[in-house]
């Protein structure tokens, strides 16, 4: 009967906390992650965040023709340094770091929200290491990241041989 209880009282726990995480879960997809500043918006990530998935919807939902940003935060990031000779990006992941500088620039390819992210991240001991941001979430904390809106409609295109997306200044 003792072990039944205790069953019992772990099932219940179990639920009860499984109930709390959804309830936080719904909260943070309902938290507003950006508002307009006069300079153009500030966003505000937090915890488990995808930063690049956020800085997408933004685009989407906002209409954004172009913009730059910059951010810094704390982060779980994979950055790629770009293989010109394999035409791709070898990765290197590092996680609980702080996000010292992000910069980057929304455009569009082929009618989806094109991102070019670049980035600083340091460790405890200082060392910083940096590239092409390839996945980041907010790690511990918040990202704060401020977008700068331009009224060009920007289009990244494939160039060859170079193998890599490259921004068109001209339609």
């Amino acid at each position: 009967m003792k072990t039944l209880n205790y069953c019992i009282t772990l099932l219940t726990v179990s639920l009860l906390t499984l109930g709390m995480s959804t309830a936080q879960q719904k909260k943070s997809d309902s938290m507003k992650r950006y508002t307009q500043v006069p300079a153009g918006y500030l966003m505000v990530l937090r915890q488990d965040d995808d930063v690049l998935k956020q800085l997408e919807a933004f685009a989407e939902q906002e209409k954004i023709p172009s913009a730059t940003f910059t951010g810094m935060g704390f982060v779980n990031v994979t950055f790629g340094f770009f293989n010109f000779e394999t035409k791709e990006y070898d990765p290197r992941e590092f996680k609980g770091v702080e996000l010292a500088s992000m910069t980057g620039t929304i455009a569009w390819q082929k009618g989806k929200v094109s991102l070019h992210t670049h980035g600083v991240v340091t460790d405890k001991t200082f060392a910083a290491y940096g590239g092409h941001i390839l996945a980041a979430s907010v790690g511990t904390g918040s990202v704060e990241i401020l977008i700068t809106v331009h009224d060009k409609k920007l289009e990244r295109v494939m160039e060859q041989p170079l193998g890599a997306n490259v921004l068109h200044l001209e339609p």
